[in-house]
């Protein structure tokens, strides 16, 4: 993989993780929010809710880094059906960050959809008007959503690291095998050549009479 398609790969990933984590910020920032109101036609209370944005925004936060996995996961071939990488650090640096890598955006998109959810979940809860049954409305717990703005950041640190560590120990094994080769190789240098060629010299004149 040549090193234009790499920046190409760490470019589209960190542009869908941050855009992703921008749309978490927006959807923490405008959680609807209800409040009690009258109505019209008995006596009766309600809750009214306010712009359901939120939803929006989260529902298109999880799609995004959706996306983001997908390329660095289809890039990598999900680290499990690639090439063998070779041993040493480089190897268990990409090992760990794959499995943090997915725990944190599995918690992102969990916190995603149940917040978009949650938010987008708007009942009129009824009440008797006159003895103020209704005191709040009910809106989506607060933090949901940044929590997921904070595991979409992390899930891009350890996608970057994992990525970079794949690259490092799948080029490591590139250059083993090329250093075996030429190791290899070195028995056909100059003085391995120089002694074959005497010997079948003295093979073609044969033994002195």
């Amino acid at each position: 993989m040549g090193i234009s398609k790499s920046i190409a790969v760490v470019a589209a990933v960190t542009f869908l993780h941050v855009f992703a984590f921008l749309l978490a910020l927006g959807a923490e920032s405008r959680r609807s929010t209800g409040k009690v109101v009258p109505d019209k036609y008995d006596e009766r209370t309600y809750c009214l809710y306010d712009s359901d944005a939120s939803t929006v925004y989260g529902v298109s936060a999880f799609f995004t880094i959706l996306v983001s996995q997908l390329i660095i996961s289809g890039v990598t071939r999900c680290l499990c059906f690639g090439r063998v990488l070779s041993a040493g650090g480089a190897r268990t640096c990409a090992i760990t960050s794959f499995v943090l890598a997915w725990i944190t955006f599995l918690i992102a998109e969990a916190c995603l959809i149940a917040g978009s959810v949650r938010n987008a979940y708007h009942t009129k809860y009824l009440g008797d008007y006159t003895k103020h049954d209704l005191k709040s409305c009910a809106a989506l717990r607060k933090g949901v959503f940044a929590a997921a703005a904070a595991m979409t950041f992390l899930s891009l640190v350890f996608d970057l690291t994992y990525y970079w560590s794949y690259k490092r120990a799948d080029t490591g094994g590139w250059v083993k095998h090329h250093n075996e080769v030429g190791v290899g190789m070195t028995d056909y240098g100059p003085d391995v050549r120089s002694r074959e060629y005497n010997d079948n010299k003295g093979q073609v004149g044969g033994p002195p009479v």
